[in-house]
């Protein structure tokens, strides 16, 4: 029998199980080491209807197999927020299938046949009910998709059905917040129960055809090239606590994102590929913020405009409180005019508190408002909350 048989056979076993061992494969089709790695290649990177696990082959093309024993059953309608389900569903570009770029996901528990093998099967479900719920809370949040439930992990998807520029920026800020939420999960399971529960996390970005969705949102996604496969490795590749990147998506977060370069590595029976390990957010909120790193371009010109703010600004200090509004198209220079008048207000010693609206807080309540009180009590994203408490009190004893 040819390797193209054999691999037609995997892809149907594996498609009607959801789920497989390796050791399952070798056995069942009689496959060495070699052949095997022949077919995970074709699955995995050429075709991209499975994910690598540790020990494990996931079906992830979009068909909706059973999921691991050991996971609770779940109905697509029970992780799409309604709000969600409404967008993607008035989307005529998610229903009729495009290429997108996107960012995928992809996170799972380290040893979890371990602690499936030690908890009896309602306790097991219940440590992954929470687990699941802390993902998904995050994803949804930054109007992710969860698109597969792979038995003790997730799949999720940034930028499609619904398209988003800054899907990339999106997946590091759930992929932050999911890590926070499951280390205080953890720590609970930890205390009550004594079980010890490791997550890692990996995310790649790039190209995927978006294919049709049913009425029940459950959505066929199928990657081109490794997008999916490479966001595979970088899970495996990521230690408990950790988050780890491929090269495309650490580019496109690049000054939004504290990024700490790991080399070249070699996922199993793959080339070598260079991973990078997601660490925390900075404080740049827009481009402007990247690009003044890095060094901005001498401020030539909006003469008038400069003058228009000018003479608001000593309306105000005569007592006379002011709104402006600056408008213009795209790309005219509305966020530098604004940097270079907000300087010479710090450099003559005015007290200067920013807010900033990014197209991901529009699901966060009072983003702005919140904007507003770090930046008035100085409170930045790497604060303990001891240390913003701290400041918050002493912000507000000079009050008085």
């Amino acid at each position: 029998m040819s390797l193209l048989d054999d691999t037609a056979r995997v892809r149907d076993h594996l498609e009607r199980h959801g789920r497989v061992s390796y050791r399952v494969l070798k056995r069942e089709f009689g496959l060495d080491d070699d052949g095997l790695e022949d077919i995970l290649e074709e699955l995995v990177d050429i075709q991209g209807v499975a994910a690598r696990g540790d020990k494990a082959l996931s079906w992830t093309g979009g068909a909706s197999p059973p999921a691991d024993p050991a996971a609770p059953a779940r109905e697509p309608r029970t992780y799409t927020p309604k709000h969600l389900a409404d967008k993607i569903l008035q989307s005529r570009a998610a229903l009729e299938g495009e290429r997108k770029q996107v960012t995928v996901l992809f996170c799972d528990i380290q040893r979890s046949m371990e602690l499936a093998r030690r908890l009896d099967a309602e306790e097991w479900h219940q440590v992954l009910d929470g687990y699941f719920e802390c993902l998904a809370v995050a994803v949804h949040r930054y109007e992710g998709t969860i698109n597969q439930y792979t038995g003790d992990g997730i799949m999720a998807l940034f930028g499609a059905p619904i398209a988003h520029e800054d899907h990339a920026r999106r997946a590091c800020y759930a992929a932050l917040e999911a890590r926070a939420a499951l280390a205080g999960y953890a720590e609970g399971l930890r205390l009550d129960r004594g079980i010890d529960l490791g997550v890692r996390m990996g995310l790649n970005s790039g190209e995927v055809v978006v294919g049709r969705i049913g009425d029940d949102l459950r959505m066929d996604y199928t990657a081109q090239g490794h997008t999916v496969g490479l966001a595979q490795r970088m899970e495996q590749l990521a230690g408990a606590g950790h988050i780890c990147l491929g090269e495309a998506t650490a580019r496109l977060v690049e000054g939004f994102f504290e990024v700490r370069d790991l080399g070249l590595a070699s996922p199993r029976g793959t080339a070598p590929v260079h991973v990078f390990e997601l660490e925390r957010a900075n404080e740049s909120r827009t481009r402007l913020d990247v690009a003044r790193a890095r060094g901005l371009t001498r401020f030539v010109g909006r003469a008038d405009e400069q003058r228009a703010l000018e003479a608001a600004l000593a309306r105000a200090r005569a007592g006379h409180g002011q709104v402006v509004g600056v408008v213009g198209a795209a790309g005219l220079g509305k966020s530098r005019l604004c940097f270079e008048f907000v300087e010479r207000c710090r450099a003559e010693g005015l007290t200067v508190t920013e807010a900033h609206c990014p197209a991901h807080g529009r699901n966060i309540p009072f983003l702005p408002i919140l904007e507003l009180l770090r930046s008035y009590f100085d409170v930045r994203g790497d604060d303990s909350p001891e240390q913003a408490r701290r400041k918050v009190a002493g912000t507000l004893a000079l009050l008085d």
